[in-house]
């Protein structure tokens, strides 16, 4: 294949992807009103699950029951993020909520919810030490986002030895 050919083919790729993602992100949005839409939650979820392994507790329903905060945590704290990066974050969970995003942006074959926490450890580390910037900087926001969403949960902080805060 020629150099030239496969500059054309790349940008064409590219061309129809970004066409793609929008109407995508048009048609079904990570965030509506600044509060995680089905799709949202789903991703947030699976991306607790992963990150948060062996942070969470052991038994599924209080698992669960930590997850829901999570995410009402995370809708919280995204509701007090600017418009533009509201915006640009609906466009990412909406992307990687559709299948052609997920697979193309995280390399996950399996559904969110239906991922094992190992596919997505492994999804989210490809994300991280992938040579795209885009990939690297969409990892590191999930990640922060659900780690500052999840600590800023004062019942949490015994679980890692924190007592909180101490008066000054």
């Amino acid at each position: 294949m020629q150099r030239r050919t496969l500059l054309k083919l790349g940008i064409g790729a590219a061309a129809v992807l970004a066409v793609a993602g929008g109407g995508v992100a048009l048609l079904r949005p990570g965030l509506v009103d600044g509060r995680m839409t089905s799709a949202g939650r789903s991703v947030f979820h699976a991306v607790g699950r992963a990150v948060l392994d062996g942070s969470l507790p052991a038994q599924p329903a209080a698992r669960d029951t930590a997850l829901a905060a999570l995410l009402d945590r995370l809708d919280e704290t995204l509701a007090g993020l600017p418009q533009p990066t509201q915006a640009e974050l609906s466009q990412v969970l909406a992307l990687l909520a559709a299948p052609a995003g997920r697979i193309g942006l995280a390399g996950l074959r399996a559904d969110w919810p239906k991922a094992s926490t190992a596919e997505l450890q492994s999804a989210l580390q490809g994300m991280r030490l992938s040579s795209l910037a885009l990939k690297q900087q969409i990892y590191h926001a999930l990640r922060d986002l659900t780690n500052a969403s999840y600590y800023a949960d004062p019942q949490v902080w015994p679980l890692m030895g924190y007592s909180g805060q101490r008066p000054v």
